[in-house]
């Protein structure tokens, strides 16, 4: 199993181009099986190490629900009271629950698939955004659906519970999760960065994402145009942990997980989606990307397993994320019956 396994993922390291890759896969009974291949920085050749931390993109947005469903475990707020109890200006935010925006159905436009956004993030890739800034890329295009009556994958969706975590709390967004989230889950190596600070040892990120087109080291990007939906860094530790804390609750009460779990289509086969969360041929948890690195940590219930991958691009092969080919690659082999993010038949 660890040969096919060694085997697998350097056919894909190869294939897809990718740097580095660490892996990481826990099956009770089985065994465990954790790797780092490749490479961590082009200029030097260092090879990569499993002890490296890494951006984790929009696996973020695990942690940012976890934080939301605190406070409705708490009183202090219903996933179906309107976005706009909470902040003003939302177009639609009447109609717009908070569960819509957790669930992506709230119909709200895409910030980062605007294309002012997109130039002024590529053009200074070290500039601070703020919440709202961001917000009002996506808010000058009307909504693309009725709330509730689709699936879209959307940022601003998140950057919008963040804010409403701070009004509610009274904190900011990274001071609690650091008390409610993180230390609860006895997470020491995650944190949510005020602007581009990096823990050491980190990988080098190489992206494509460029005015340009071109490749380069984005490693020192600032990513708090991400916040909320994908700004926080982790290590494999960590998030071998906070895989299976995410998939069965601990942190919660078991009715509130219950409504996190309650997935619905995306349209992409055998993949649904919940509050923050996603089922992938059975696997619950979440991947993330952004510019430089790609992750995924998530969690099979019914062989208690799970899996971590976290890579230092996030270049695309054939028009697939490469974090994608890998887990699928890894999932054939050790839970055929279960492979994560099962492609399309092509007939």
């Amino acid at each position: 199993m660890t040969s096919r396994l060694d085997k697998a993922i350097e056919k894909v390291r190869r294939q897809a181009g990718i740097p580095g890759v660490v892996a990481g896969l826990w099956m009770p009974g089985k065994g465990r099986y954790v790797r780092a291949t490749g490479i961590a920085d082009k200029a030097s050749g260092e090879p990569m190490s499993t002890d490296v931390f890494v951006r984790m993109g929009s696996e973020t947005k695990t942690f940012t629900v976890t934080a939301l469903l605190k406070l409705v475990d708490d009183g202090r707020l219903g996933l179906d009271d309107p976005i706009s109890d909470y902040v003003r200006h939302v177009p639609n935010g009447s109609r717009i629950t908070l569960r819509h925006l957790a669930e992506m159905r709230s119909g709200l436009f895409p910030y980062t698939d605007d294309t002012d956004f997109q130039h002024d993030l590529l053009s200074d890739p070290k500039r601070a955004f703020t919440p709202q800034q961001v917000l009002a890329y996506g808010f000058k295009h009307r909504n693309t659906f009725a709330p509730g009556t689709q699936f879209q994958y959307s940022n601003t969706n998140l950057t919008l519970l963040g804010l409403v975590i701070e009004k509610v709390s009274g904190r900011r967004l990274a001071d609690f999760l650091e008390k409610w989230v993180l230390r609860p889950a006895h997470l020491s190596h995650t944190l949510l960065p005020n602007g581009a600070e990096y823990p050491q040892p980190h990988p080098r990120g190489y992206t494509n994402q460029t005015l340009s087109g071109e490749v380069t080291d984005s490693t020192d990007w600032n990513p708090s145009w991400a916040w909320a939906a994908g700004g926080m860094i982790s290590d494999l530790h960590d998030l071998h942990r906070w895989a299976r804390i995410v998939a069965t609750g601990t942190l919660l009460r078991p009715q509130t997980q219950a409504q996190r779990l309650k997935t619905l289509p995306t349209g992409h086969p055998g993949t649904s989606y919940g509050l923050g969360i996603f089922d992938s041929g059975g696997w619950i948890g979440h991947n993330g990307s952004i510019p430089g690195y790609e992750t995924v940590t998530v969690y099979l219930p019914s062989k208690r397993a799970t899996l971590v991958l976290m890579i230092n691009t996030d270049i695309t092969y054939q028009s697939q994320e490469p974090s994608s080919l890998l887990a699928r690659a890894i999932t054939e082999i050790v839970t055929p019956d279960n492979v994560y993010d099962r492609a399309a038949p092509t007939q």
